[in-house]
């Protein structure tokens, strides 16, 4: 209730951030966050594409979008993804079945869709999650590409199990704040 109050009050627009997102099976739903950037932030991803941090001048093969300091980031917004804090809404993903606590990330449509080819599919068979091994990996590894990206995901659908989860459910703490505002 905090975060929801903070966030009326800094920026007019809504509270939570809703997109399409593909998950297992490239089963598509509505993922939930606490909103972190400007209204619209979307409708401004060609402006700073330059920034992307994965391969911005490649023209072909998988398409992740993260940006290092994001313009469109509001203050609140910061410290809500420093914190993890904007992930709490995932867990009405987790509840209504749309994700599980550990898996792959929900990917939004329009990086899930350089994803269809048979060399990188695979990454759908492994559940959506709030969770998983990129993001306990990244910590370690802030200038990731794109395709070891892919083969954490990969990694974790080939491998899969209930020890497995928990051991990146042991992980995830360390890897909760992050380093950088991307």
């Amino acid at each position: 209730l905090l975060i929801i109050l903070a966030l009326r009050i800094e920026s007019k627009g809504p509270v939570f951030y809703i997109s399409k997102r593909a998950g297992k099976g490239y089963n598509i739903f509505n993922f939930y966050k606490f909103r972190t950037m400007e209204v619209e932030a979307n409708n401004k991803i060609a402006d700073f594409s330059h920034l992307n941090l994965y391969n911005p001048l490649k023209s072909h093969g998988p398409v992740f979008i993260k940006i290092d300091n994001d313009p469109r980031i509001t203050r609140l917004g910061a410290f809500l993804r420093k914190c993890s804090l904007d992930e709490l809404p995932q867990l009405l993903n987790v509840l209504k079945g749309d994700m599980s606590l550990v898996g792959n990330r929900p990917l939004p449509l329009y990086e899930a869709a350089t994803l269809t080819t048979d060399e990188w599919a695979k990454r759908f068979m492994a559940p959506a999650g709030m969770t998983g091994l990129w993001q306990i990996k990244k910590k370690k590894s802030y200038g990731m590409t794109a395709e070891e990206r892919i083969s954490l995901d990969i990694n974790y659908a080939d491998k899969s199990n209930f020890l497995f989860d928990l051991w990146i459910m042991a992980n995830t703490p360390y890897a909760v704040i992050q380093r950088t505002n991307a």
